[in-house]
């Protein structure tokens, strides 16, 4: 099992972003949470919380699934929160919202709407014909 209090780094451009993954339980799965915290390193950090919570046709890991784990039923869809191409994803996804609410220190949001963002299929290109 991942360790939840790993604090991870990752860079994109010149900024150094810090983020965790924490999984809230209880004993209902309905109640399983799982928060993934994104933050600049450096003073004054504003925090990106996207939070994953059970829905209709939408799972978080709990016992039954690799820890991080996120899926959407319907198409079988499935992202790993420990992943750093995944968060990578994710953060260009959804930092967009701190420029929203600039004076707010940690912006938290439904992070399902990332995830189908991220997952969408992409147009095919089209073929050339001779």
């Amino acid at each position: 099992m991942k360790d939840n209090r790993r604090l991870r780094r990752m860079v994109v451009g010149d900024t150094t972003w810090l983020w965790t993954v924490r999984r809230r339980s209880h004993r209902a799965h309905g109640h399983c949470r799982l928060k993934l915290t994104l933050y600049p390193e450096g003073p004054g950090r504003r925090r990106l919380v996207l939070v994953f919570a059970p829905a209709e046709n939408r799972v978080v890991s709990s016992c039954y699934f690799a820890a991080g784990d996120l899926v959407r039923l319907p198409d079988h869809t499935w992202l790993n929160l420990y992943e750093p191409a995944t968060v990578r994803r994710l953060l260009d996804a959804a930092s967009p919202a701190l420029d929203r609410s600039p004076s707010a220190h940690t912006v938290e949001l439904d992070g399902w709407p990332y995830f189908d963002a991220i997952t969408a299929p992409t147009p095919a290109a089209p073929t050339a014909t001779a």
